[in-house]
């Protein structure tokens, strides 16, 4: 028992030496109000918002993942989100008040001015990194917990660091709510909805992370005199936070579901639909209507072994789940152009991985080739110079070679100049060219050859 309760101490005492925040927090006050400022959004900051959002779009536009960066680190979007999550922290309805004020005329002018220059844009094709907007997923949902709660511990320490322009570039507000814009100004619904619900997820879980850590920072909430008025305040705070929280929770519980059923999905298709000589060139996973489809290639799969793998579909939790084989050229629902599009995308894929490794192999062997060249090139400049500084040499030949220690086997690359002269040099000649050589060709070794 006592050996217990020593346990007991010693992890006591590692938590509080370790992992307490309150050792390094920041004067409170200081942290709240800059919070507060962040809120509010007139003049000079809803125009970098309005500068942050051309940006990005435009990065969204071209596919450049730097600029989309960069608009992501002058955004002040996070002011509002966290000025909510304070404020239900703190029992503050006034900042609640003008947080979300603030929060909703952000969102707008950032949508509004992404509709506007994706509706003038030359460049109508949705690119990749707009494209990974469209669809959010439960990782999204951690990603902007964990932010969150990186910003408000670092907003509330004495150490601030370079966690904030992090978290704003892990959260990803601005590429959201640009590609909820792209959707508006090209017409796609499907676009809009799921870059807002992105935007939406982070919003809420961000200020949650920033509720949390009011509470467990053990922030003064606000006192007032009428007690009457407090109860009230705190009930509205209760049925705001509330109806903003539960549209999130339960996208966020579908979205969970909606990853498992994909996941389970696929380790079924691994599994149970590989077959001898067959492959699977295409499969689509339907998360709504709990639908399986699978293209095979290759001698046809009989019913009863097809059958057999339905039967196992309880086992990875697909019970409910439709499962839909197609194989054969005479199928009605798999047409020659449908097998085609699979194997060229298929194709492509394995083709792009081969192009890249072909690439970076010439890359390497370019950069190979252009030290050789650089000393043909070299040779050529620094005869001259040799003729004038050296008469007695007659021909020099310079190129770059491997060298070997017999004992160590260690290599190390080392410049050769083979030279010959009229009239024989003495050792002291040689290592004055030797050091010239390397001095004019800003290399550490040359050794020098006489023939």
């Amino acid at each position: 028992m006592k050996l217990d309760k020593r346990n007991v101490h010693a992890v006591r005492a590692f938590v509080r030496e370790y992992l307490d925040l309150r050792k390094d927090k920041d004067n409170e006050l200081q942290t709240v109000d800059s919070i507060r400022k962040g809120v509010e959004f007139k003049g000079a900051n809803l125009w970098i918002l309005i500068f942050a959002v051309f940006m990005a779009s435009f990065g969204l536009n071209v596919n450049s993942t730097a600029v989309i960066i960069g608009a992501m680190l002058i955004s002040p979007l996070m002011g509002p989100i966290m000025g909510v999550g304070l404020s239900v922290g703190l029992n503050d309805f006034e900042l609640m008040k003008r947080s979300l004020k603030s929060y909703f005329i952000t969102t707008g002018f950032c949508v509004l001015t992404s509709t506007i220059y994706f509706l003038f844009t030359p460049i109508a094709e949705a690119q990749s990194e707009l494209l990974a907007r469209t669809s959010p997923s439960i990782y999204d949902v951690f990603i902007a917990l964990l932010g969150g709660l990186a910003g408000i511990t670092a907003l509330s320490t004495t150490e601030k660091g370079n966690v904030i322009p992090g978290v704003a570039i892990a959260t990803a507000l601005m590429p959201p709510l640009c590609t909820a814009g792209y959707g508006l100004a090209s017409g796609n619904l499907v676009y809009f909805l799921g870059a807002f619900y992105l935007y939406f997820i982070n919003s809420v879980f961000i200020s949650l992370a920033t509720f949390l850590g009011v509470r467990v920072l053990h922030f003064k909430r606000k006192e007032f005199v009428d007690k009457q008025r407090e109860k009230r305040v705190r009930t509205y705070i209760i049925i705001i936070a509330i109806l903003t929280m539960c549209p999130s929770l339960y996208l966020t519980i579908d979205m969970i579901r909606g990853a498992f059923f994909e996941s389970s999905a696929n380790r079924f298709i691994a599994d149970e639909l590989s077959f001898d000589n067959t492959q699977v060139i295409n499969k689509k996973i339907d998360r709504d209507k709990k639908e399986i489809r699978v293209a095979l290639i290759g001698p046809e799969v009989t019913q009863e072994q097809i059958e057999a793998a339905q039967e196992k579909m309880a086992k990875y939790k697909l019970k409910d789940a439709k499962l839909t084989v197609m194989q054969g050229m005479n199928n009605k629902e798999m047409d020659v152009s449908t097998v085609r599009a699979m194997i060229m995308e298929d194709f492509y894929k394995n083709s792009e991985q081969r192009l890249k490794e072909q690439q970076e192999k010439i890359d390497q062997l370019q950069a190979q080739l252009l030290r050789y060249e650089r000393y043909d090139e070299l040779t050529a400049t620094i005869v001259p110079e040799m003729k004038a500084l050296y008469p007695d040499v007659s021909s020099v030949a310079m190129s770059r070679l491997f060298e070997v220690q017999i004992d160590s086997m260690k290599t190390d690359t080392v410049a050769i100049a083979v030279m010959s002269f009229k009239k024989k040099p003495g050792h002291h000649e040689i290592d004055k060219i030797q050091k010239w050589l390397q001095a004019r060709l800003s290399i550490e070794q040359v050794k020098v050859v006489v023939e």
